[in-house]
């Protein structure tokens, strides 16, 4: 069940590339931009004329692809990339992407995934006694499987079959021999592009900053239910499904996404922003400096200061090439994170009454230490501005938060958490301040975005996730509206 399949959960960069006679090289230098969305492992298959070559490997893009041998191997006019983050217990190299089928129609084919199954249990088992034998344990896999042993007649048809059998968050890239191929989930929860070249090839990849990377101009976002197909001829909008709700995940905006990316028309920078401006007029504090915990929340740090008044200034420095505390793979490995990644600017806080700007607090490591870090540097007083609301639910569609048992913010009510992490003071964006941050999306019906995580209004069924979801919430109804 759920628990026992807890090291499935990811969130991924996929980057793709069809006319190019420098694909492979310019689907690392794609990935090196989506690096942010997953350090574990990173792999890329070469198309030329039909025949696939692939070099995968654990550890970030550069590591993996160190040897100049191992890019030179990949020649070809089209390519497929995948930069991967999973939770403990599954990293293993045979659940690094692109995953590769063998199939009648089509020769082979080649699979990379952002994203979570919600039905994964269920397609396993379905699959199982079909006589599937699994090559990795990843949700990946399902839709590659899933496609082997469809019964309609031709791969379109098996695909599209297969697309709306799964469930949950899924932003899909495949390649043919022939063609490439792109799939979002009904609801859109993971952010997926398309660009071209100058000279014309085709590209397809998680966030807009990628685009930017190799020189590709916007073309547009792959929307819910579709189903692109790029070939030599060009590109073709299929649909698998018409049934769609756009809920793009939030924590896009607040944390995944790079600030120079534009999602579905809105940059994330400016989004950022406006989060630190509305938190500003929210929960307003009389201080003497406003910082941000770099760099995912010094966007909405300037947008604190400037809608405060109060001087806005680098009072802390961050480690490059230490990774992300949030999406490493376990507890141990995030705690050593934050003691190595970040520093103190003690000319900048000492003597001063402190706001300190962050996009989130997940299980609250992160923050206990930096206040104390700041404390330590002499700060007189340390006000915490959260620019998103109080985590409270798990993710389901990709990202690893899927108990509540890991969320403070499920167990604790903001001033427990106050006291927990040394602050002065602390306080949260409104659920709706978040929403009006990032403004209205083209969904006629609603805002367009999964707020989830914060106000436990699942935009689809949970499946394999639902029991465990009622035990959580019953468990932590005494704590309901606490917050």
């Amino acid at each position: 069940m759920p628990n026992e399949v807890k090291g499935l959960n990811e969130e991924c960069g996929l980057f793709g590339i069809w006319g190019s006679t420098n694909a492979a090289q310019l689907t690392y230098d794609g990935l090196h931009s989506l690096q942010h969305r997953g350090q574990e492992g990173a792999g890329i298959v070469s198309n030329n004329h039909g025949e696939f070559k692939r070099h995968r490997g654990l550890g970030l893009l550069a590591e993996v692809f160190a040897d100049p041998a191992k890019m030179a191997h990949l020649t070809g006019t089209a390519a497929i990339g995948h930069v991967r983050y999973a939770t403990a217990g599954n990293h293993g190299v045979e659940n690094i992407q692109p995953m590769l089928f063998d199939h009648p129609e089509v020769t082979q084919f080649a699979l990379a995934h952002n994203g979570n199954l919600t039905n994964a249990d269920q397609c396993r088992q379905e699959l199982s006694a079909l006589g599937v034998e699994f090559q990795a344990t990843s949700d990946s896999e399902l839709l590659g499987e899933l496609v082997q042993t469809s019964q309609a007649p031709q791969f379109i048809d098996q695909l599209k079959a297969s697309l709306n059998h799964v469930r949950g968050g899924f932003a899909y890239l495949m390649m043919t021999p022939t063609m490439m191929i792109a799939a979002l989930d009904p609801n859109g929860f993971r952010p997926l592009v398309i660009g071209r070249m100058d000279d014309g090839a085709i590209v397809i990849c998680s966030e807009t900053c990628a685009l930017d990377q190799v020189g590709a101009t916007f073309v547009r976002d792959v929307e819910p239910g579709e189903l692109i197909i790029v070939n030599d001829d060009g590109i073709s909008v299929d649909h698998f499904t018409t049934d769609t709700h756009l809920a793009i995940c939030s924590m896009e905006y607040i944390y995944f996404a790079r600030p120079d990316s534009i999602i579905r028309g809105v940059s994330v920078h400016e989004a950022r922003k406006r989060m630190g401006a509305t938190i500003a007029k929210e929960a307003p504090v009389d201080a003497d400096v406003v910082i941000g915990v770099p760099n995912s929340s010094l966007s909405a740090a300037i947008g604190y200061a400037q809608a405060s008044g109060i001087h806005y200034d680098m009072g802390m420095i961050k480690n490059q090439y230490v990774a992300r505390t949030f999406i490493e793979p376990t507890q141990a490995k995030r705690a050593r994170g934050v003691s190595m990644k970040l520093s103190v600017v003690k000319s900048v806080v000492a003597g001063k009454n402190i706001v300190l700007v962050d996009d989130s607090i997940v299980r609250g490591t992160t923050s206990q230490y930096i206040v104390r870090l700041l404390k330590r540097a002499g700060a007189k007083s340390v006000h915490v501005r959260i620019a998103s609301p109080v985590l409270k639910f798990p993710c389901y569609y990709g990202i690893d938060i899927q108990t509540t048992k890991e969320l403070i913010g499920a167990n604790y009510t903001v001033d427990q958490i106050r006291d927990q992490i040394g602050a002065d003071s602390l306080a949260y964006l409104s659920v709706d301040g978040l929403v009006n941050a990032i403004g209205p999306l083209n969904d006629s019906e609603n805002h367009g975005l999964c707020t989830a995580y914060f106000d436990g209004q699942y935009p689809t069924p949970l499946y394999d996730y639902q029991a465990g979801f009622d035990a959580e919430v019953a468990r932590l109804g005494l704590y309901e509206g606490a917050n």
